[in-house]
């Protein structure tokens, strides 16, 4: 093997530490530093700990390169020590925790002007984040210290890196009162208010985006806290301050109260949708977001939230009619003069989240600003922008199915044995005011006379299609279906047969194509189950025993719909019968099965025919197939046949039939050869009677034509087979006067091969015909008893018996 030539190569680095005068940076050109590193290397460990090391490495990452260094060399030395530090050694975590004048120059990174080196930031965010995570005590205590922590923090706030450790601080600390107080201290500092003041014209988009998702983040984690902590009371500070109703006005009256910016409306608009998400735990551990429309909320948006926006809804709408000022885009189709912007992109997405709360008050807002016409409005102008149909659609299936609120008062008047119901404001106004059927039909029809003339189908049609069927739906079973019905039934009569022949005719034909086209697309889409992502692909369970990894759960099994037809009775029978007749379990030596070792009847095919004896002039001819023969394996396997017969195939001669059905069988013993510790002889004798053709004659000399080559001589055997020669011996007996008693003639054949011994003893009587074939075979394999209970029984030698008349 490899080690007895001491192939194992030795790190030259262990070399280099030898040396009184080796430098940090001869020990970080190595190219095996960091694997060392990792490995712990004991030399090398102790070497790094040094302080002027360690003091060396710091400075790499919060000083910058000399501009004369070449740039591809530049952050060289910088990446190496950030690795090095961060390799989660405990005695350089020990060290860089524990001395607070290397915590100082690391520290003293921050005090850099902005705009910080990326790079470097992302070197000095990694190592102060792996402090937090194994030292979060000492390095909580030491940030407290620095008063100006928290102004540096936000002024560099425009650095993506930055923006990581600050949330690193929320996650990363590991005990739940450290964390709490972590939380309390930063919201004395006002680090939210800091946030929020970001968020204004006067900011650079880099602070607008970093800003707002450091806000966003925050409002997440904190929910997350609270589903996975049950048993904590203290609420978190940090989110109550976002919360509050001055927050939030805040926000606002930074984009509005001033110039319109885009990259502060969104970022305000994105602070406000998170504030908007309703979550509810999904399973341990975990939480599933709740996309608007699809499910009610676990618990109510705070009402101090939808208290700030109200009066803010007029403003929002005026950012529909009147967006921030963008160019004309030119596109392959045409001129988008102007184009719908990202700004009421967002302003749609916010309306279709206040929809989702269903408060009154904000949907007599929306209702009285006729927000929803203009949002239509942009639907139908708009054609190929999918991602303003998708709210359009949402917000539409939204209202058609959220029931009505508890401030509605109008009644509609049903039956008298019927009780009222209440009618939905948003619902009446879709239909009446923004005329939801009519414009579906117009521009239905629109589309058609386009495609008629060779136009290219417009981009809303599938969105308007599943728009139409919304409305088909609640009408049947929605909960609001009486008054949806109710209103179809107000509209002019002209609508009202158009919307029937369109329902019943366009929209069901487009219906039954999309089923058609897209019943793969939905059969591919299909969840298996729940972890098929993370179990998909290689891993380690692919490669163990399948009783290990049966009980992976299943909690959802895709179903698969097709048809069987079960009048099969003949076939199903005839399928039973078989199993019945050909499977055959192998079972411990106690059962009650029969033995196949037993003995039996082997009859031959009648038309089995001798094979002409080529005679001694043959006798090359003969020896020639005889080598060949002796190439094959004695113990072949073969298929058997339907009726349980067992071919017996001799090359160029005739073919014998084996016929074992319903013989009597009788087990034999004898003296097995001695074995070796792990391994049993197994000894059986078969006796068979062979009946034979009239054309097979007595007198005709027996001549074994076996695969095996005979040898007249005795050899040891070998139990093992493994070095012994193949080894027969031949001993024949003369019978009775064939003139006063029948006569026999007796072959007595012995054929070690490998494991198994086998002699065969062959007695004619030529009277009745019939040849007494006896087998006893003598097979060393080890027992199941030795092999383990949990191991599958030792397979049984099967072969093919090769006969010859001769």
């Amino acid at each position: 093997m490899f080690w007895k030539f001491d192939l194992h190569t030795t790190s030259h680095i262990d070399t280099l530490l030898e040396k009184d005068d080796v430098t940090l940076t001869e020990v970080m050109d190595e190219e095996d530093v960091l694997q060392e590193c990792k490995s712990q290397n004991h030399k090398l460990v102790d070497f790094l700990v040094r302080p002027q090391c360690m003091e060396d490495l710091v400075g790499y990452i919060t000083q910058e390169p000399n501009d004369d260094v070449e740039e591809k060399i530049k952050y060289k030395y910088p990446n190496i020590s950030c690795e090095l530090l961060t390799s989660d050694v405990s005695q350089i975590n020990d060290m860089l925790g524990e001395d607070e004048n290397l915590l100082m120059k690391l520290y003293s990174f921050l005090q850099n002007e902005p705009p910080l080196n990326p790079l470097l930031a992302s070197f000095f965010s990694k190592v102060l984040s792996i402090l937090i995570g194994r030292k979060p005590e000492q390095i909580v205590e030491f940030l407290r210290k620095r008063e100006d922590f928290v102004d540096l923090m936000i002024k560099h706030i425009g650095t993506s890196a930055i923006m990581d450790l600050l949330l690193r601080m929320l996650t990363c600390i590991e005990p739940q009162q450290l964390r709490q107080d972590v939380l309390n201290w930063l919201n004395e500092e006002k680090v939210i208010q800091r946030l929020v003041d970001m968020v204004q014209p006067s900011q650079d988009e880099d602070r607008h985006s970093n800003a707002s998702q450091s806000l966003c983040e925050i409002i997440r984690l904190s929910r997350d806290q609270m589903f996975q902590v049950q048993g904590c009371s203290d609420p978190d500070p940090l989110l109550a301050t976002l919360e509050k109703q001055e927050t939030v006005e805040q926000l606002l009256s930074n984009i509005f109260d001033k110039e319109k910016n885009e990259s502060a409306i969104v970022s305000v608009i994105q602070i406000l949708l998170t504030l908007f998400e309703t979550r509810r735990p999904a399973f341990e551990g975990h939480l599933e977001i709740c996309p608007p429309g699809m499910n009610h909320p676990s618990f109510s948006v705070n009402q101090s939230i939808l208290d700030a926006v109200r009066p803010r809804l007029k403003d929002f709408h005026q950012l529909l009619i009147e967006p921030p000022k963008k160019t004309v885009l030119n596109t392959t189709w045409g001129v988008l003069d102007p184009p719908v912007g990202n700004t009421r992109l967002n302003v749609v997405r916010l309306v279709t989240s206040l929809l989702q709360t269903n408060t009154h008050i904000i949907n007599q807002e929306l209702i009285a600003l006729n927000t929803l016409g203009v949002i239509l409005d942009m639907y139908f102008k708009y054609l190929w922008n999918n991602f303003l149909h998708t709210q359009v659609e949402i917000c539409t299936a939204m209202i058609l199915a959220m029931p009505s609120t508890q401030s509605e008062s109008p009644e509609i008047n049903r039956e008298n044995d019927q009780e009222p119901i209440r009618e939905n404001i948003l619902i009446k106004h879709l239909f009446q005011k923004c005329q939801l059927i009519q414009r579906i039909l117009d521009a239905w029809g629109s589309n058609e006379k386009e495609q008629t003339e060779g136009g290219r189908r417009r981009g809303y049609m599938g969105h308007l299609t599943r728009i139409a069927n919304s409305i088909v739906h609640n009408s049947d079973k929605g909960p609001n279906g009486t008054q949806i019905q109710q209103l179809i039934s107000e509209l002019p009569e002209e609508d009202r047969e158009r919307w029937e022949a369109f329902t019943s005719g366009q929209l069901a034909d487009t219906n039954k194509k999309n089923t058609v086209d897209l019943a793969f697309s939905d059969y591919q889409m299909q969840q298996m189950t729940s972890n098929f992502i993370e179990q998909f692909g290689f891993n380690d369970e692919e490669f163990a025993d399948q009783d290990d990894v049966g009980d992976i759960p299943f909690d959802r099994i895709s179903d698969i719909n097709f048809s069987l037809n079960t009048n099969e009775s003949a076939n199903m029978a005839l399928f039973e019968a078989c199993c019945k007749e050909k499977i055959q379990q192998f079972e411990d030596a106690g059962s009650d099965e029969e033995d196949i070792w037993d003995e039996k009847d082997v009859t031959f095919a009648p038309e089995a025919q001798r094979r002409p004896s080529s005679g001694s002039t043959d006798s090359e001819e003969s020896t020639d197939s005889e080598e060949e023969d002796g190439k094959r394996d004695p113990f072949e396997s073969t298929n058997a046949t339907a009726d349980d017969r067992m071919e017996v195939d001799s090359g160029d001669g005739p073919v014998w039939m084996a016929n074992f059905d319903d013989i009597p069988m009788d087990t034999g013993s004898s003296t097995a050869p001695s074995a070796p510790v792990s391994t049993s002889p197994t000894h059986k004798t078969c006796t068979v009677d062979v009946h034979f053709s009239p054309l097979f004659s007595p007198k005709d000399p027996l001549r074994s034509n076996s695969p095996v080559a005979m040898e007249t001589s005795i050899e040891t055997v070998d139990p093992l087979g493994v070095n012994a020669p193949m080894q027969q011996e031949r001993k024949v007996e003369d019978g009775l006067d064939p003139e006063e008693e029948p006569v026999s003639d007796r072959i007595t054949e012995t054929v070690t091969n490998g494991s198994m011994k086998e002699t065969v003893s062959l007695t004619v009587d030529a009277k009745t015909e019939t040849l007494h074939f006896t087998l006893h075979v003598d097979l060393i394999f080890p027992c199941h008893s030795q092999r383990g209970p949990d191991r599958p029984p030792c397979p049984f030698l099967t072969g093919v018996l090769r006969c010859r008349a001769l």
